[in-house]
């Protein structure tokens, strides 16, 4: 998930890229990545048949997408600023808010209500770790009714929910890793990992685990416990420093998996180095992976991607019961 802004012919566009803030490491708009050199990560195990399959496409850039216990998705518009909601594979997204600004992540909490990341463009994320004012904001997701979760907290980029209620957020044009407590208690700054995009926590809420995606990219942990302190698990090396490492999710073995804008593959983490589980054009682009939910729908051990191209797509090859997986 990143960000930037320019204008263009006097129309304000939003996007990825390596445009205007290319020396700041940042990803720009207008302008598509060419892609590393395909297979720069081993692969992590034998390809399942068949490749990534479009289940649903979001009119929009797709910033982030979450499955809740029903197995529908959810996703943010980047352009638009609005959140979708689309019940099960082919079926058509229906608008769930109007432009609230929903450029951010978003994820499920375990009543049922979405918490959706705002501030995620140039302003706030470049200023975020010093005039930190972005929303986190609640959304119903029957109704589309939307409220403040909670407040300043730098540009919102990625969002990651602990088994306690506990919220963490990143901003990618600073450092600042942001948390919620479950009693509102805000901290901008919780830690601080160098151009923080895609976030994750532990299955057992200890850890939370965060992708670097320039400069030097890789995943950092952080612990809980010693925030102060973040450590380095996994970096990408040759070709696939070019990679742009995204969004962040964890499969049922609590290991991470990450989409990629330029490698055109999905990595996951496995002992401090990464390793491909999918590739192909389908995946280039891409901004975020979720795991469905359920029996129905987005169902439980499903992998799917988002990305710049508003496509969701099922990928095989990263299915709990795929081979490697």
């Amino acid at each position: 998930m990143g960000w930037n802004a320019v204008w263009h012919g006097g129309v304000r566009r939003r996007g990825r890229g390596m445009a205007a803030l290319a020396a700041l490491g940042v990803l720009g708009a207008g302008v598509l990545v060419p892609a590393a050199p395909a297979g720069a990560a081993p692969r992590c195990g034998p390809p399942a048949a068949g490749g990534p399959v479009q289940v649903a496409h979001v009119p929009d850039w797709t910033e982030s997408i979450a499955v809740d216990r029903r197995g529908r998705m959810f996703a943010t518009a980047y352009f638009s600023g609005r959140v979708y909601r689309i019940d099960a594979p082919g079926a058509a997204p229906v608008a769930l808010t109007g432009d609230i600004g929903a450029n951010g992540g978003i994820v499920v909490r375990e009543d049922g209500k979405l918490l959706v990341g705002t501030g995620n463009d140039l302003a706030h994320s470049l200023t975020g770790d010093l005039l930190p004012v972005s929303k986190l904001l609640e959304v119903d997701p029957e109704t589309g009714a939307v409220g403040v979760y909670a407040s300043g907290l730098g540009g919102i980029d990625g969002v990651a929910l602990a088994p306690d209620g506990t919220v963490y957020t990143t901003t990618l044009g600073g450092t600042g890793i942001g948390r919620v407590t479950p009693d509102g208690r805000v901290d901008p700054a919780w830690a601080r990992v160098p151009r923080p995009n895609g976030i994750a926590v532990s299955p057992d809420g200890a850890e939370v685990y965060v992708v670097q995606t320039t400069l030097a990219p890789g995943v950092y942990r952080i612990s809980v416990g010693d925030p102060g302190h973040p450590r380095r698990w996994a970096s990408a090396t040759g070709t696939d420093a070019a990679g742009l490492p995204d969004g962040l999710t964890l499969d049922g073995r609590g290991r991470p998996l990450i989409a990629t804008h330029a490698a055109g593959e999905v990595w996951r983490v496995e002992d401090g180095a990464l390793c491909a589980v999918a590739a192909g054009p389908e995946l280039r682009l891409s901004t975020q992976l979720v795991y469905g939910r359920g029996g129905e729908g987005f169902s439980a051990g499903r992998l799917y991607r988002a990305g710049v191209d508003g496509g969701i797509y099922e990928v095989p090859d990263g299915a709990e019961d795929a081979a490697g997986g």
